[in-house]
């Protein structure tokens, strides 16, 4: 593989900087469009992402990495994972999802392309989770759950067995989900109530 870039030069790209080091992977620099930033943790910032350059997107917010990875013109990396992650048998993980340290994905997941599963996160066996969705720090995905395209799961937040999230919806940090979650939703409590739908 050729030296990678990473797209976002502030806190989420030190986690996926330290990921790509565990890993032993080179790193080209990073791509922030941020006018101030010339260099971030000792490598170059440059304003896009270089034409066939391998690279990953570590921008914590959904609709911004949907939108990174609909128009840059690079090559985006298989998905990440820390090597102290956990990967169950049959597991299936979209070009560009990042896995961070401590994670549990137990078997027959299905996670999709630009996928967040941040630390300690652990997901049941037979979740599918869409692409561009966040899962934060610890959450607890019990068994059969899907969550839909660009939800944000916040930290700490369960969602018991076999309930289906919604796309582009927000569950609270420590939200309990213990039924199914319409699209556009806000969530929030526990159990958790809808306070707001797009």
């Amino acid at each position: 593989m050729n030296d990678i870039y990473i797209y976002g030069a502030s806190g989420h790209g030190k986690v996926v900087l330290d990921i790509a080091l565990h890993l032993n992977l080179a790193i080209a620099g990073f791509v922030d469009r941020n006018p101030l930033l010339s260099t971030f943790e000792g490598y170059e910032v440059i304003k896009s992402v270089p034409s066939k350059a391998n690279y990953i997107i570590a921008i914590g917010d959904n609709s911004i990495r949907q939108k990174i990875a609909q128009t840059s013109s690079g090559d985006l990396l298989p998905a990440l994972i820390h090597k102290h992650a956990i990967i169950g048998g049959n597991v299936l993980l979209g070009q560009g999802t990042m896995v961070a340290a401590g994670a549990i994905i137990n078997p027959s997941v299905i996670v999709k392309s630009n996928c967040i599963i941040n630390t300690a996160a652990v997901i049941e066996h037979d979740c599918v989770i869409e692409d561009f969705v966040h899962i934060s720090p610890n959450v607890t995905l019990c068994g059969s759950v899907i969550v839909g395209k660009g939800t944000h799961v916040g930290a700490g937040a369960v969602i018991i067995p076999g309930v289906k999230i919604g796309d582009w919806c927000t569950i609270g940090a420590g939200t309990v989900v213990i039924k199914d979650i319409p699209n556009g939703a806000t969530v929030v409590g526990n159990p958790g109530r809808i306070i707001k739908s797009i």
